[in-house]
C-alpha cells in the first residue's frame, strides 16, 4: 500500500477522487495536471500536504522524464484527457495533441523508467453506440465523435505498448461517471446550476440517449482494485448497470431540487449523437470482486446536496460556461 503512483489529470474529476482515495489508502500520490478550464488544484487541497504536484502538460516529453526520473513511480494511472464530447465537436485539435500524442509520451517514458503497471482510462464511448444488448470487452472499437475516436486511439495505443514492447498496460474503460466536484459543462452539474438559477435546461432531441450512470466513488474503487489486482495486459469494463434516458435524469434533478418541468427546452440534437451506451461487466466483477455500490437514486441525492452546499466553487465559471453554452446550443461548429 505504500506504492508510488503518478496520476496524470489528478485534478480533474475522476483523477481527483483517485487522488483523495488514494492517501487515504496510504500510497505515496505524484499529480500532475496542466490545470486547464477542467482541471481545479482545489480539488485535492485537502491532501496537498501528503502528494507532490506538478503543473505540466503531458504533451512535454523533456518535463514528464524529469518528473518520472525525481519521483520514481512505480505505478502510472493515465486519466489526463481532453473529456467533452461538445467541445471535440468545436475543434477536435486539443483531444488529438492531449489524448493521443500526450498518451504516447506517457507509455514512451513509463517504458524507459520500467514502470510496474501502467492503466489506461479509456471510457465506454470508444465502443460506439448499440441499440440492443452490451459491450464486452472483445467488442470491436466504432467510436463516433472526435472525442471518442482521441480516446480509441489512446486505448489501443496502450495495447500496442503491451503486446510490442510488454509495457504492462491494463485498459479500464468505464461508463458515464457522476457526483461531487464535476465541472458543470457534463449534464448532472448543468443541470443542477441551471435548475438554481431558474434557467432553461436544453435537452438534445427528446431526450431520449440513454447512458449508463456510474457514481465515481465506486469507479476509483474499481480502479485500486485493477491496480492491485488486475492482470496486465487485460481490458476491464466498469459499468453500474443502472441505465437512464437523458430526460429521466433531468426530472430527477430538477424534482429533487423541487423545481418544475417547465425549465426544461428541448433543441436541434447534436452532431453525431450515440444513442446507448451499456457495458457487460462481470469480468470485473467475477475476477476482481468488483460491483457498483451506489444506487442512482441515492447518488443523485448526494450529488444535489454537494452542489447546492458548494455553489461558491461554481460562481468563477458561470460567466465562462454561458458564453460557451450559447455557442453549443446555437450549433456555432465554425
Amino acid at each position: 500500500m505504500n506504492k508510488r503512483i503518478l496520476v496524470t489529470g489528478g485534478c480533474g474529476f475522476i483523477g481527483s477522487e483517485f487522488v483523495r482515495q488514494g492517501t487515504q489508502r496510504g500510497y505515496k500520490i505524484t499529480v500532475v495536471d496542466n490545470l486547464t478550464y477542467a482541471g481545479d488544484y482545489a480539488r485535492i487541497k485537502s491532501v496537498e500536504e501528503n502528494i507532490s504536484f506538478y503543473k505540466a502538460d503531458i504533451t512535454n516529453r523533456e518535463f514528464m522524464e524529469h518528473i518520472f526520473n525525481k519521483e520514481k513511480p512505480q505505478i502510472v494511472i493515465h486519466m489526463a484527457a481532453e473529456s467533452h464530447v461538445d467541445r471535440s465537436i468545436l475543434d477536435a485539435t486539443p483531444f488529438i495533441e492531449t489524448n493521443i500524442r500526450g498518451t504516447q509520451v506517457l507509455l514512451d517514458v513509463s517504458k524507459h523508467y520500467g514502470i510496474e503497471k501502467f492503466i489506461n482510462m479509456s471510457t465506454d464511448e470508444v465502443y460506439g453506440e448499440i441499440s440492443d444488448g452490451q459491450f464486452e470487452e472483445t467488442s470491436p472499437l466504432s467510436p463516433n465523435s472526435p472525442y471518442s475516436v482521441s480516446k480509441a486511439a489512446a486505448d489501443m495505443l496502450g495495447r500496442a505498448y503491451w503486446r510490442t514492447y510488454g509495457l504492462p498496460v491494463i485498459t479500464v474503460r468505464p461508463s458515464n461517471n457522476y457526483g461531487s466536484w464535476q465541472y458543470p459543462e457534463k449534464l448532472a452539474p448543468v443541470v443542477i446550476l441551471k435548475g438554481l438559477n431558474e434557467e432553461r435546461i436544453p435537452v438534445y432531441g427528446k431526450g431520449t440517449n440513454v447512458r449508463e450512470w456510474l457514481f465515481v466513488s465506486d469507479c476509483v474503487e474499481a480502479i485500486f482494485l485493477v491496480v492491485e489486482q488486475g492482470r496486465i495486459g487485460e481490458i476491464y469494463n466498469v459499468g453500474s448497470g443502472q441505465e437512464k434516458k437523458n430526460i429521466d435524469v433531468v426530472q430527477a434533478i430538477l424534482g429533487l431540487l423541487g423545481k418544475s418541468e417547465g425549465l426544461i427546452e428541448f433543441v436541434k440534437d447534436r452532431l453525431g449523437h450515440d444513442l446507448r451506451y451499456s457495458l457487460n461487466s462481470a469480468k470485473i466483477e467475477n475476477e476482481l470482486d468488483w460491483k457498483a455500490k451506489v444506487s442512482f437514486e441515492e447518488g443523485i441525492e448526494w450529488t444535489v446536496k454537494w452542489y447546492v452546499n458548494n455553489m461558491d466553487w461554481v460562481k468563477d465559471k458561470v460567466d465562462y460556461l454561458h458564453k460557451y453554452w450559447e455557442r453549443v446550443y446555437a450549433k456555432d461548429f465554425s
